[in-house]
């Protein structure tokens, strides 16, 4: 897992040359509405993607991590399935109820069942490259939905200037971030990690939480300011040195979001001492998560290997499907 880590800056090199060679359609009917679907390692880049171009999309866009799709869904829906086996059946289904109720559909996957679908009924299809976990592959999916929503013309190619510095500021600042990465994951080693984030990276946080998850092997929440303020603060009561409260922050968020930030660490002061401000680093909002998440992963990384476990497997993910493919009805 560390080497795929290490890679991600190049990754998403890679992933800008992937998406300009695409070769997409443009739809028949004029689209409405936007429908991103896809689970896990593979639905995180749609849940970003869609806080990132929320100010620059005048479209909805809808994040699908189920086996239906919503009753808006039709022929001017664009539809963007997103699975990196091409096997993952909530979404194997979601694209065949979509491609049933005629809507426009744009694949990225590595391959498998999505794969041969794709190609037997005629549709857009983005593929990238195979035999990594899909949670490390991030930096390939998230990329090719900008291309997607680009192309049919509901945002400009602005991306392409973020992502492309995104990927030197990733590279320069490889040692600083690890050394960062390393001195979190020992102040969580032993902790129950509480995220919190502001809106617009609330996905980044989610994709934190799903990293502790799945290579460090350990249970965490995360909640986003100032919604939390307005329930879970009051669960602040009483003393746990377990917990650890990690505020995800940038130098733009909006002022009074950094008052409530300062209010809701003096309310979880009295209860842990752990609490923890991870700063964004870049000035573009694609710069500023691909930063986030690029730290988070090496801490999920490195409190994987504090914690003796090997962040790569996750055999009982595994043993779900495997219990799933013998159930008939």
């Amino acid at each position: 897992m560390t080497e795929l880590i290490d890679g991600f800056p190049a990754q998403v090199k890679k992933a800008l040359e992937i998406g300009r060679a695409a070769t997409l359609t443009k739809p028949t009917a004029g689209i409405q509405n936007i429908l991103i679907s896809g689970l896990g390692g593979s639905g995180i880049g749609g849940t970003i993607a869609a806080e990132l171009v929320a100010s620059k999309c005048a479209l909805p866009v809808t994040v699908n991590k189920e086996y239906f799709v919503p009753a808006f869904v039709g022929e001017k829906t664009l539809v963007i399935i997103s699975s990196y086996s091409g096997n993952t059946e909530e979404t194997l289904q979601a694209l065949e109820l979509a491609y049933n109720k005629g809507a426009k559909i744009v694949c990225v996957t590595s391959g498998g069942k999505i794969a041969d679908f794709a190609r037997e009924k005629g549709l857009d299809l983005i593929e990238i490259p195979a035999g990594m976990p899909p949670r490390a592959c991030l930096g390939y999916s998230m990329t090719q939905l900008f291309f997607i929503l680009s192309f049919n013309g509901l945002i400009d190619n602005y991306y392409e200037a973020d992502f492309e510095i995104a990927h030197t500021l990733l590279a320069e600042q490889g040692d600083s971030i690890r050394e960062k990465a390393m001195a979190i994951a020992k102040s969580l080693n032993g902790k129950l990690p509480v995220i919190y984030a502001t809106p617009g990276y609330e996905g980044v946080a989610v994709r934190f939480r799903q990293q502790l998850n799945e290579n460090s092997k350990i249970l965490c929440w995360h909640h986003v300011i100032p919604e939390m303020n307005h329930n879970e603060l009051v669960g602040w009561r009483d003393v746990n040195e377990s917990l650890a409260v990690i505020f995800l922050r940038h130098k733009d968020e909006y002022f009074r979001n950094t008052h409530r930030i300062e209010y809701t660490r003096e309310v979880a002061t009295r209860c842990t001492g752990t609490i923890i401000d991870i700063w964004a680093e870049g000035a573009s909002d694609i710069e500023k998560a691909l930063y986030l998440v690029h730290l988070t992963d090496y801490i999920s990384d490195y409190l994987a290997a504090l914690r003796n476990h090997d962040a790569v497997e996750v055999n009982i993910i595994t043993g779900l499907k495997g219990m799933l493919g013998d159930v008939k009805n």
